[in-house]
């Protein structure tokens, strides 16, 4: 199931990078897609490929990086700004993904 997740992110993150880059024009709005795209596709690869070794880091990581992204897409399709206060919440929980995927590496 995490596979599947992290490849829907993957597609979503695609899309979001499209849309800013072909059907945006506030500046802010492409640079709110851009970062959320990019954030959300690295961490769906991420998730793919820690996901045998460090199967909860990797469900962290995916719901980090939803949580960091879809605030900022919702901020870029007209949201209000106020969103921006949650994103930070997925931010949190990227770097503790990536903070269990090492412990859990290094008790291999």
């Amino acid at each position: 199931m995490i596979a599947v997740l992290a490849a829907l992110s993957a597609a979503l993150a695609i899309g979001a990078g499209a849309f800013g880059a072909h059907g945006v024009s506030d500046p802010k709005a492409v640079d709110w897609l851009r970062t959320g795209g990019t954030y959300q596709l690295i961490h769906a690869v991420a998730a793919i490929a820690i996901m045998g070794v460090a199967r909860g880091a990797a469900v962290l990581l995916l719901i980090g990086a939803a949580i960091f992204a879809l605030s900022l897409y919702a901020m870029a399709l007209g949201a209000p700004r106020w969103l921006g206060a949650i994103t930070p919440i997925g931010g949190v929980l990227m770097i503790g993904g990536w903070l269990w995927a090492a412990w859990q590496f290094g008790q291999r």
